[in-house]
């Protein structure tokens, strides 16, 4: 079973502009299907077999008559020294657009060759899991109750959805190994692997908090700077993203913790020994539906035409809002909370302090306040708040 993807559209835009375009993502997010499927009429070849990615790496103009263009170029991580000699071929007909697409799984590593090598030749992508409403298409009732749990826990890598039968927790245990073996070794050489999933594991009850690596190398008992450096591996390959908080004076943006979250709220279940039947009694439901919702806020604004910057605020008292979005001057709030009747109370913090926010008169305008929770049908808890679910989230972006 194909899951459409929203990204197709925004990619056959880009193959007008851009001589190369670069998608990047985590294993098993679907890069290459949803090339191949987009772009049927283009050769492809993937540098995951050895003997191709020593091609390309040790004699590109052997690789390069094998492989004609258009191309689509898979996992090309694997030829780090492919990417000067794609910069000769782009330039030597710089205006013919859409040549080459690339792919891979090591975002940071790729973001360097293309801006070294083809800076302003390639535009790069990410590419998530798939989103809610992708998967609603061919599963209309993935709203709330158990099929929202469902999605929550079982996660959204495609294969999970491709095979309705395969097990989850089977293959998050071979994910986890691959990932290990794979990428880490790649990215980072790390001493030990059992460390390194030992500090995973650690990480996933932190989703959905400010991140403390103090604490974090304490937990899993080594330097901070190995954490730090652990961190790095886990953007790089597209498992976390950190959120940075929000202040009206930028620089202090820049001295804060950040946030921290899992990429896929499948693989953090997986993680946390969180299923479907013990969700709604697990101590992390909350953070796991902060996870899911923010993954999907993520996934709309790829594809929108204006996105907006995602932020969260704290301040000193420690009062948080989960998101602002900002966007043209304007800050929308949003809250999450795994409830289906949410009230007055909790909205209480977002209500003060969007209050104190405009009254300090600055040059951001208020926005749209929304609390983000598992209710069947929008409904507005006070004059300026509205409780909605995700098949609303949307509306908080585009």
């Amino acid at each position: 079973m194909y899951y459409e993807r929203k990204y197709s559209d925004k990619i056959h835009n880009l193959v007008r502009f851009f001589p190369v375009v670069t998608i990047c993502g985590a294993r098993q997010t679907g890069k290459t299907t949803l090339i191949k499927k987009t772009f049927p009429g283009y050769n492809y070849v993937s540098l995951d077999l050895p003997s191709t990615a020593a091609m390309a790496e040790n004699n590109p103009d052997e690789f390069f008559r094998s492989y004609r263009t258009p191309l689509i170029i898979d996992e090309v991580q694997y030829a780090p020294a492919l990417f000067r000699h794609l910069k000769r071929k782009v330039d030597d007909n710089r205006h013919n657009m859409g040549r080459y697409i690339l792919t891979g799984s090591q975002k940071f590593n790729l973001m360097k060759e293309v801006s070294d090598s083809l800076a302003g030749r390639s535009v790069i992508l990410d590419l998530e899991n798939l989103s809610w409403q992708e998967i609603r298409k061919k599963n209309d009732s993935i709203l709330s109750g158990e099929s929202l749990i469902k999605l929550i826990t079982r996660g959204q890598f495609p294969e999970l959805w491709r095979v309705p039968d395969l097990p989850a927790a089977s293959f998050y245990s071979s994910y986890l190994a691959t990932y290990l073996e794979r990428d880490v070794r790649q990215i980072l050489n790390v001493v030990s692997l059992r460390d390194f999933e030992r500090f995973i594991r650690a990480l996933a009850p932190r989703s959905g908090q400010i991140l403390n690596k103090s604490d974090l190398a304490r937990d899993v008992g080594v330097s901070v700077k190995a954490i730090n450096d652990w961190i790095s591996v886990l953007q790089a390959s597209n498992q976390i993203v950190l959120l940075e908080p929000w202040y009206s004076n930028i620089s202090k943006r820049m001295a804060k913790s950040p946030k921290i979250y899992f990429c896929d709220s499948g693989l953090l279940c997986y993680l946390l020994g969180v299923n479907a039947e013990n969700y709604t009694v697990s101590p992390f439901k909350g953070q796991i539906w902060e996870t899911l919702v923010y993954a999907e806020l993520r996934k709309i604004n790829q594809t929108a035409d204006n996105p907006v910057t995602f932020w969260f605020y704290r301040d000193q008292a420690a009062r948080e809002i989960d998101f602002i979005l900002e966007k043209g001057g304007f800050l929308n709030f949003a809250e999450c909370k795994w409830t289906e009747n949410p009230d007055k109370s909790d909205i209480k913090t977002m209500t003060v302090i969007a209050g104190e926010l405009a009254a300090k008169g600055t040059a951001h305008k208020p926005g749209k306040h929304s609390l983000i929770c598992n209710t069947g049908q929008p409904f507005s808890i006070s004059d300026s708040m509205m409780a909605v679910n995700i098949s609303h989230l949307e509306q908080l972006v585009l």
